[in-house]
């Protein structure tokens, strides 16, 4: 390796042979190794230096005078538990430190140490050179010039390899700026040595700055044989290999592990000792040998010593594998096993098949409806086709089909055959009805042909099955682990340590056999324990601490407490016990790392595993306490911004505190291996052991002050400064076995960045390898102090809700109207809990009920559980509410997942994402949800599917990440080989697409094209080494290629690719999906599946919103597919095909649509497509709050259905345009889209439809508020920045309105329509999206005619040879004016055809050309503008002998304009025109369907009437055909009403006024209040409609009077009433 090759990059080498970072420690103790060979040749130099008789090397008598400490090389300490966090290099700094106070020391306590801090960060082991100058200009020897010019020594072989050792504090002034250059001018500035300043930390500004990767402290020694050795011993830790125990083997026997023996002094071996590593190489940090002291650095005795009084094996044997440390990862191993036993099968080819998803309500079977079927069978040349009943069943349609294919039936069993749906690897369920598939239920919806194929039983693919072989497999989880594209393991492998221990027992033996020297001695046994303490995660416990505080001062630990009597050390027997005690407390602490970590080994000598004797949790009455010791792997910059760091520690359940939270002292930080705060503090808690409720988390969040910057220190600033959380943690107090937590715990901190009020049980951070660890010490007692559960009590009452006293009713009934825990006042928690028992009649509120239990402490459970078991089944919808975080209680959980159980599969997945969301508030790994979700895994393969890839997200999620790594290894455990295989291949596409996504979307947009091209030559290739793969999206996808010429990008801001498969079924068209890079598409997944649970609320209440349904999937942060929807476009493009203006204009989607369905009944079908799915969008979108609403995220099919996409906002968090939110409407409803329902630009009474529609719908969500706040209350922890607290979840209750009656609902809801409607926002916005878009549209974009479907040519139509404006024809429909009939004659003999144009479209047609050709080849337009009326005769008649001219001149025109597709197209006969011919049209009322005139009555007014508590309530709904005032124009009509006799008119009561319109909505409820039923039936409704006249007198338009005893007011009253003269109403 050249020396200048960065440290970095050293790094780099090692990670391409197969080393990981985290084994740092191993490649420390082969360091020291590495060291000792340069240590023979400096013995000579050594004693020469002793016998000089210079000063000390460390004067502890005056800690000012150190010279020539000139030049530091730091490096991170080679034995840290993980280098990956932190790269900072000290570098010394150029000048003297800014002088600053030293913060004062905490009071002497007999514990704790005072606060000492040095400079640097105690976990990193700094390298020094001798030379002043650069460290890569020393000698290549390793020799260090002397001051004075000094002469190199000759050259020793191998190079040695700098010692290293941790920095004391320089004190100021004495560094040198260049090589012998003497002090700096200022004088030394003495300051205590212990005390670590922050002036001092920030002079060493330069110090932290600088990477590893900077320099190469190894100069050009040969590392082949490290890395070759470092590879074996880190792969050893995971795999097994004869190579790599004959490399442990010549460990032990005493050969070298390098490859290359090393030249040099042989060491002499100990032949009753185990075999020693030759210790660390002790070399002067200075330059000038001249200040070495005697006996300072005296060689140390490598001679045989005698064998040591304790009992110590060489360090190799202290560890023994252990394969799973973890009880609970153990017991919950078990349980898969026999979860799995429970589930094997005698037909295991089942096991692989998808089947298509079945919905059993009523509504969807379809009784009485006749279904076209085809059925393709390989024995057949022609497909067959049935009409079959929807309710019959699936094997009803085979047997048919069989009939046609075997002559013989009577063999045949219709079981071994399967009907599959053509393009999906997917099977209808034989004994289910054929219109229960949700399939079936599609095709009836999208009037789509179903085309099933015919299968035997043995032919269908069985790829995907699991084997028997599976089945017995044992329930490892670690091998799985290893199957994970990011497996979290920080723990160092017991190879790395035994190494370190082999060192550490070295440096003893000499400690323990030295007749002198012993500081020195000390210092080399001090170095090997903060190797080790450093591989253990950088702790250093009291007992280490208390050890090594009897050794003599030594630069790596400085503090006033340690051992300052030489003398003590000199009895061998002093040193053998501080060995003793040394050796007892390290062991302690490898068992503590081992049971932290979940290490793969423990010591030889851990305890045993038996569990001893239990006590019972609710017989301990003394309060809870533990000790907080300290922080521990503290980050070094902490210690120059913060003090004053203190602890708060609380105890909560479910998200309630138990008490107030207790606070520790404040404390500063120390330094003593490493930099720690050491509180040492007992914590008592005010709450006896038998009050704790057994789920009860304990939090400990870690706050310091920020220290003021420079210059700021006044008072003002201090009281200014607020305490920051730095980190947080929670832990069970009760464990998995219900076993009350004792002993020393490690605990590691999450940042407190990570929000951390959901995610109540998250575990400590041990997967980021740079956490701060929290050392808590519970006491230890001989017994286990256990938690049981008490049985419920054996009675609960029941009472009836009406036996309560009406106040109450009122109150209570309130309580449970809030349909949620979440916004519940403690007078409603108390109300609702003092009258349980009296809430069985409504099962839904279990969850507020048990919410407002006052305590859950072991004496108020057995009253619980009573009300839990005694409670009514509750349905699975309900029963989520169970599973939030509130809800830690086991039982409850338990009795939720019973509730549950009894959910379809095809329910189940519409909640999934969810319920693996509430895995993360399971107090423990196993749980009646884990053992439930993976029940219903093993059993379907769709589940299997989609679980897989949500636990795969669930990875991301930092806090829980371990937790959902055991899942995904326990689902992949019980899978089977095949889906694994089959998962693999997922994960490898879904990177190879990422790659090529983020590639295209990285490049310049002219190169995008091209680097499409070549990426999806890597996508051919995978397919071509794996044969087919599913997506994603849907295990029914199945793909064996890309279709590339079908490939191409968006160009919107995430450039996504569009992209095409090959289906692997030739009977099924190709696959597109849209794949997203750079996207969270968690939010769009949530989204769709909220719509998606609307759409089947809708349907199983009879009301089909024909809403577009679309798969969604995220596959990973910031990554995803889309399904793609067919014969769909965007209302941008749509609207643009009028011009950029065309948001603006009511027309575009009418025509649209009717350009597309030129037929009459299909635009009606189309029509009726549109208000449904309009309806359920609105309702959709302004329940969910879904913002960003512009035309380019909103689409239109074929067909009328309308949908939306690209759900980036939601829940009211709105786009802003500056302070302004771009979104200003509830909701998108425009005036194109008004134009479509109402058949025109005036309200018709399809309107009234489309409102009705809106609030039927909206009253129908409204009904299921509680499980929609449930759904998306379970999602909170799931990282979604946008649903992330209540508020979010608080803007969904407050659009669902739970309080109000349908009625109020209802007039709300129109009330936004009205305002939606009316709102000139929303086409701004989409205006304003046009022109923001005109730069995404291609030069190649050919502009084509909005009212002709498809484009036609010279080529295909024929050339023509002449056209001639006949005549001009008056039309009524879509709207009043003129139409002009051109006779077009081509040259195909005889062929004539006549076509229909309005103005405006030969307007468009000449807008159009102008486009494409200059203003000189084209003709002159005739003027648009007409003085006068334009749509009158007279203007027609001009204006076509001005058209003729122009046409005639356009087909004379140059051969490029006369021939081009544009006016071929015109041209070319529309299917209105084909229908026209030879007939005249006659003249048709847009609206006479709608309108029924009877006699001389003038239109309906539709009533919803009822009585209650005294109360008549009137709702105006509609009115229909109202006739139009004398002077032809609409009316502005409203509603006033009687009840009469009523001689003083105090009943008269009136609604709002619709502005010209004969057909209005009103939706306005009108009450009369405190009239007795039996004055009711005396009265009699008297209902107007007038319409207001400003300054004249309002004109009575009709009137209705209806006798109420006529009606049955005990029920609700709606209808049409007809209006007219004064006679009594008809219904």
């Amino acid at each position: 390796m050249s020396a200048t090759r960065g440290n970095g990059e050293h790094w780099k080498s090692l990670e391409s042979v197969g080393i990981s970072r985290k084994e740092l420690a191993l490649a420390e103790a082969l360091q020291m190794e590495y060291d000792a060979l340069s240590r023979l040749r400096q013995d000579k130099e050594e004693n020469r230096a002793k016998q000089r008789g210079d000063r000390p090397l460390i004067s502890w008598d005056d800690p000012v005078e150190r010279n020539g400490c000139d030049s530091i090389k730091a490096a991170r300490g080679l034995s840290g538990s993980d280098p990956t966090l932190s790269y900072n290099v000290p570098v010394a700094p150029e000048g003297p430190p800014a002088p600053g106070p030293p913060p004062s020391p905490s009071p002497p306590r007999p514990d704790p140490q005072p606060w000492l801090k040095g400079p640097l960060a105690g976990d990193y082991l700094y390298i020094f050179d001798g030379s002043e100058g650069d460290f890569l200009g020393e000698p290549l020897n390793g020799t260090s010039p002397h001051d004075g010019g000094g002469s190199s020594p000759k050259k020793l072989s191998p190079p040695p390899l700098p010692p290293r050792h941790p920095l004391w504090s320089s004190p100021e002034g004495s560094q040198h700026s260049g090589k012998g250059s003497p002090p700096s001018s200022k004088g030394p500035q003495p300051r205590d040595i212990n005390m670590f300043s922050a002036a001092h930390e920030r002079a060493h500004g330069k110090l932290l700055g600088r990477r590893i990767s900077e320099e190469d402290p190894y100069g050009i020694a040969d590392y082949s044989g490290i890395n070759d050795a470092i590879t074996c011993l880190n792969l050893k830790s995971t795999y097994e290999s004869e190579v790599l125990r004959e490399a442990a083997r010549g460990w032990k026997e005493g050969r070298s592990i390098f490859e290359k023996e090393s030249s040099g002094k042989p060491v002499a071996r100990s032949k009753t000792m185990p075999p020693q590593v030759p210790p660390r190489t002790y070399v002067s940090r200075f330059g000038n040998r001249k200040n070495l002291a005697p006996n300072k650095n005296r060689r140390i005795s490598i001679d045989p010593v005698a064998p040591r009084p304790h009992s110590f094996t060489n360090g190799y044997e202290l560890f023994e594998v252990s394969e799973e440390r973890d009880e609970e990862v153990a017991a919950f191993c078990h349980m898969l096993d026999i979860l799995r036993s429970g589930y094997s099968t005698k037909d295991y080819s089942l096991t692989g098949l998808v089947w298509s998803a079945v919905n059993l309500s009523p509504e969807q079977l379809g009784h009485g409806i006749s279904l076209k079927v085809t059925v393709v069978c390989d024995s057949l040349r022609e497909p067959l086709t049935f009409t079959c009943d929807c309710s019959s069943t699936v094997d009803l349609l085979i047997y048919q089909a069989l009939c046609y294919t075997h002559d013989e039936l009577h063999t045949i069993d219709v079981e071994d055959f399967m009907l599959k749906i053509c393009g999906l690897e997917e099977f209808l369920q034989n004994k289910h009805a054929l219109g229960s598939h949700e399939y079936i239920q599609h095709c009836r919806k999208f009037d789509i042909d179903i085309r099933l194929q015919l299968m035997k039983r043995k032919g269908v693919r069985s790829d995907l099955a699991r084997t028997a072989n599976d089945d017995q497999s044992p329930s490892t989880l670690n091998h799985y682990i290893h199957l994970q594209e990011r497996p979290i393991k920080q723990t160092i492998s017991r190879q790395a340590l035994s190494l370190l221990f082999d060192t550490f027992h070295n440096e003893v033996d000499a400690f323990l056999a030295a007749e002198g020297d012993f500081p020195l001695k000390a210092e080399r046994v001090i170095q090997s324990v903060m190797a080790i303490c450093n591989a253990l995660a950088a702790v250093e416990s009291q007992e280490i601490t208390a050890a090594l505080n009897q050794m003599p001062p030594c630069p790596s630990r400085m503090q006033p407490k340690i051992q300052k009597d030489p003398n003590v050390l000199a009895k061998r027997e002093n040193r053998e016990r501080i060995v003793e005690s040394l050796t007892a407390a390290i062991l302690n602490l490898v068992e503590l790392y081992c049971s932290t970590f979940n290490a793969d080994f423990q010591t030889a000598v851990h305890g045993s595993r038996e569990h001893g004797v239990a006590q019972e949790a609710r017989l301990l009455s003394c309060p809870l306490s533990f000790t907080v010791y300290a922080t521990h792997r503290i980050p070094i910059t902490w210690a120059a911004s913060y003090e004053d760091f203190y602890l708060s520690c609380s105890l909560s359940h479910g998200g309630k505190e138990l008490c107030s939270p207790l606070l520790t002292r404040k404390a500063h930080v120390y330094k003593y291996l490493f930099h720690l705060i050491i509180w040492d503090q007992q914590i008592c808690f005010p709450i006896q052991v038998n009050r704790l409720p057994r789920e009860t988390l304990l939090s400990v969040t870690l706050f310091a002050v920020p220290i003021p910057p420079p210059g700021s220190s006044s008072e003002a600033n201090k009281q200014r400064r607020v305490p920051e959380a730095l980190g947080w943690v929670t832990t069970p107090l009760f464990n998995f076995r219900q076993v009350l937590t004792c002993g020393r715990k490690l605990l590691g901190l999450w940042p407190a960045t990570q929000d951390n009020s959901r995610a109540r049980s998250s575990a400590p951070n041990f997967n980021q390898p740079d956490s701060v660890i929290l050392q808590i010490d519970f006491p230890t007692s001989a017994f286990e102090v256990k938690f049981t559960s008490p049985p419920a009590a054996e009675f609960s009452p029941k009472y009836e809700f009406g036996s309560l006293g009406e106040e109450d009713q009122r109150k209570l009934r309130e309580a449970m109207q809030k349909k949620s825990l979440y916004w519940l006042m403690d007078a409603d928690r108390k109300r609702l809990w003092e009258k349980r028992y009296y809430c069985h009649a409504a099962p839904g509120a279990l969850p507020m009920l048990l919410a407002s239990a006052p305590s859950w402490e072991w004496a108020c459970l057995p009253d619980i559980y009573a009300l839990l078991s005694q409670w009514t089944y509750m349905s699975h919808q309900d029963a989520l509410g169970l599973l939030h975080a509130t809800f830690p209680d086991q039982e409850v959980r338990r009795t939720a997942v019973q509730w549950i159980d009894s959910i379809s599969d095809t329910e189940l997945l519409d909640y999934l994402p969810q319920l693996v969301q509430a895995l993360k508030y399971e107090c423990y790994l196993d749980s009646p949800l884990v053992r439930f979700l993976m029940k219903r895994a093993i059993c379907d393969l769709k589940i299997t599917h989609y679980f897989f890839w949500l636990l795969k997200d669930g990875l991301k999620d930092s806090q829980f990440s371990i937790r959902y790594q055991y899942l995904l290894a326990a689902l992949l455990c019980c899978c089977g080989k095949g889906l694994r295989e089959e998962f693999d291949r997922q994960c490898l596409l879904v990177s190879t697409l990422a790659r090529l996504a983020q590639q295209v979307r990285d490049a310049a947009p002219s190169a995008r094209q091209g680097i499409l091209r070549e990426g999806l030559e890597d996508v051919k290739q995978f397919f071509k080494a794996n044969g087919s793969c599913r997506l994603p999206l849907s295990p029914s996808l199945l793909v064996k290629g890309i279709v590339a010429r079908d490939c191409s990008y968006f160009n919107s801001n995430a450039v996504p690719l569009k992209l095409s498969f090959q289906n692997v079924d030739p009977l099924g068209e190709n696959i597109r999906v849209i794949f997203k890079c750079g996207d969270d598409l968690r939010q769009d997944m949530l989204t769709l599946q909220m719509i998606r649970i609307m759409n089947k609320i809708w349907v199983q209440e009879g009301l089909d919103m024909r809403m577009v349904i679309f798969r969604c999937f995220s596959t990973g942060r910031g990554r995803g597919m889309v399904e793609m929807i067919p014969n769909a476009e965007t209302l941008r493009k749509i609207q643009v095909e009028h011009g950029v203006t065309g948001s603006f204009k009511d027309r575009p989607l009418a025509d649209w649509l009717q350009k597309h369905n030129p037929e009459e009944d299909e635009y009606e079908k189309a029509v009726e497509n549109f208000i449904y799915s309009c309806a359920g969008c609105c309702v959709a979108t302004y329940v969910l709050g879904i913002c960003d609403r512009h035309n380019d995220n909103i689409m239109l099919k074929t067909t009328g259905h309308m949908f939306h996409i690209d759900f980036g906002r939601f829940l009211g968090h709105a786009q802003m345009f500056g302070n302004i939110k771009r979104d200003r409407a509830p909701f998108v409803f425009t005036s194109d889209m008004a134009y479509v329902i109402n058949g025109g630009d005036k309200p018709s009474s399809r309107f009234h439809d489309f409102v009705d529609l809106c609030c039927q719908a909206y009253n129908l969500i409204r009904k299921h508020t509680h499980l929609f706040l449930n759904l998306l209350g379970l999602m909170l922890s799931c990282g979604i920045p946008e649903l992330s607290d209540l508020e979010d979840l608080k803007y969904v209750y407050d659009a669902l309105r739970p309080q109000d009656s349908d009625a109020d609902a209802t007039t709300y809801f129109t009330r936004l329509i009205e305002s939606s409607l009316g709102s000139v926002a929303t086409k701004l916005n989409f205006f304003i999206h046009n022109l923001a878009q005109m730069k995404f549209t291609g030069s190649d974009a050919r502009p084509t005619l909005s009212f002709a479907p498809r484009t036609h040519t010279i080529k295909t139509s024929g050339r023509i040879r002449d056209v001639f404006l006949c005549r001009h024809e008056r039309v009524f429909n879509p709207s009043k004016g003129y139409t002009y009939v051109v006779k077009v004659q081509r040259e195909s003999p005889g062929e004539v055809t006549f076509v229909q144009r309005t103005f405006e479209e030969f307007q468009e047609l000449h807008n159009k050309l102008r486009l494409l050709f200059p203003s000189s080849l084209l003709p002159s337009f005739p003027s648009r503008f007409v003085i006068g009326r334009s749509r009158g005769e007279a203007v027609a008649e001009r204006r076509k002998e001005e058209l003729n001219g122009y046409i005639w001149h356009l087909i004379h025109a140059a051969p490029e304009v006369a021939e081009c597709d544009l006016i071929y197209t015109f041209f070319h006969p529309l299917p209105r025109d084909e229908k026209a011919a030879g007939t005249n049209p006659t003249p048709k009322p847009a609206d006479t369907t709608w309108a029924r005139p009877l006699g001389k009555v003038g239109g309906e007014v539709k009533l919803s009437i009822s009585y209650k508590n005294n109360k008549l309530f009137i709702m105006v709904m509609h009115i229909r055909g109202l006739p139009p005032l004398q002077d032809g124009n609409d009316p502005d009509p409203y509603v006033k009403t009687y009840l009469l006799p009523d001689p003083q008119k105090t009943t008269k009561r009136k609604t709002k006024v619709a502005r010209k319109t004969c057909n209005p909505t009103y939706n306005e409820m009108l009450v009369y209040d405190g009239i007795p039923r039996g004055d009711l039936q005396q009265r009699e409704l008297r209902l107007s409609v007038l319409s207001e006249e400003g300054f004249w007198e309002n004109i009575l338009l009709g009137e209705v009077g209806i006798c109420l005893r006529d009606l049955d007011l005990a029920q609700e009253k709606m209808g049409w009433f007809a209006l007219g003269s004064r006679s009594h109403g008809t219904l």
